[in-house]
């Protein structure tokens, strides 16, 4: 099957095990230097972090049964003290995987285009993320979805990309 016949869908209550797994797999691929730190707090909460009224929203593409992409949102914590977003709607994009047989076909696209009208469903102002060089061709992707860059930390690991999209 390719990337453009695989359905996008939120995952149910019966589907959190499985998202989190394949989230955590993708993890593990993407950021090897982070395989002994503990589960991420949302990921830990996944129905409360991404199924709760007012919350983020999580989206997951499926072949089949099998879950091949994944992308989410979450409320912007204004933990980046250069990042000034008080008083306004702001989530921030996270977890955007495709699996790499499902590369280069529009998936990630795709999904985060039906995040993004989700997004703006809910009166979402600003939609933040953060992304690093060492990522191939992430930085490119999100300015071809009309982000912009704000600010690139000096951090010689991460060189940690703050990038934005007012919707």
């Amino acid at each position: 099957m390719s990337a453009v016949d695989v359905r996008i869908e939120a995952p149910g209550e019966g589907s959190i095990a499985a998202t989190v797994a394949f989230v955590m797999a993708a993890r593990a691929v993407i950021f090897p230097m982070l395989a002994d730190s503990p589960m991420p707090a949302d990921l830990a909460d996944f129905a409360g972090s991404y199924l709760a009224p007012a919350q983020g929203r999580f989206l997951i593409a499926r072949d089949g049964e099998r879950i091949v992409a994944a992308i989410g949102y979450l409320p912007y914590d204004h933990r980046f003290a250069q990042l000034d977003y008080r008083g306004r709607r702001v989530v921030e994009v996270v977890r955007l995987f495709v699996e790499p047989a499902y590369r280069r076909g529009g998936l990630a696209r795709r999904l985060y285009e039906a995040l993004k009208a989700l997004a703006v469903e809910q009166g979402v102002e600003v939609l933040y993320l953060h992304t690093h060089p060492f990522l191939p061709g992430a930085i490119e992707f999100w300015q071809r979805q009309g982000f912009r860059i704000l600010d690139v930390e000096d951090d010689p690991v991460w060189r940690t990309t703050h990038m934005e999209l007012a919707v």
